[in-house]
């Protein structure tokens, strides 16, 4: 079930048993393949450009409310509690669960059953505990999701800035498309 306050990008990819919270957002060429079992992804998450969500049989991949996921994760087969940060270019392995309030940093690789403490920072290959999260993180935390849910409707809108390939100028997606082709 795909909530119709949900925002899927062009070229974003979406199939099989996926259920998509209230404002979640999946982002450019970003793939949720629910063809082996379960995906759920909660209320005001967001899913980055390029990233990959998949499961195993018997290891779906739950993904809770308030969730950023970075640009170019791959989430297989595991579970992240709500208000988690996950890294860009992370990897998440079958039977993870990330506790509520925890960040994953930027190319962590968290190993099968790999268990994370709420409110823990991860890093590293494999992925290991260097210390909680302090408040700076919570707030970032907070910041990241709220500002995908207004992206996502700004770009819903087809507001979103573009530039010009001929002058470099910012424009308005709309108005890109009235000059294209008139030399404007």
């Amino acid at each position: 079930m795909i909530d119709s306050t949900a925002f899927i990008a062009r070229a974003a990819i979406v199939l099989g048993d996926v259920h998509l919270g209230r404002f979640a957002s999946l982002w450019y060429n970003a793939v949720v393949r629910g063809d082996t079992e379960r995906i759920v992804v909660g209320n005001e998450t967001n899913i980055q450009d390029l990233s990959m969500v998949h499961a195993d049989p018997g290891f779906p991949c739950l993904i809770g409310n308030r969730v950023t996921v970075g640009h170019r994760v791959i989430l297989h087969g595991c579970t992240v509690e709500d208000d988690c940060l996950i890294g860009m270019g992370s990897i998440l392995l079958n039977g993870v669960r990330v506790g509520r309030g925890s960040v994953v940093g930027a190319g962590a690789v968290l190993i099968e059953g790999t268990v994370v403490p709420p409110g823990s920072l991860v890093v590293g290959i494999p992925g290991r505990i260097v210390r909680e999260v302090d408040e700076p993180m919570r707030e970032r935390i907070d910041r990241t999701w709220r500002h995908y849910v207004a992206l996502a409707e700004t770009h819903r809108l087809g507001r979103f800035p573009t530039y010009s390939v001929t002058d470099g100028q910012a424009v308005s997606g709309r108005d890109l498309e009235r000059t294209e082709g008139t030399g404007s």
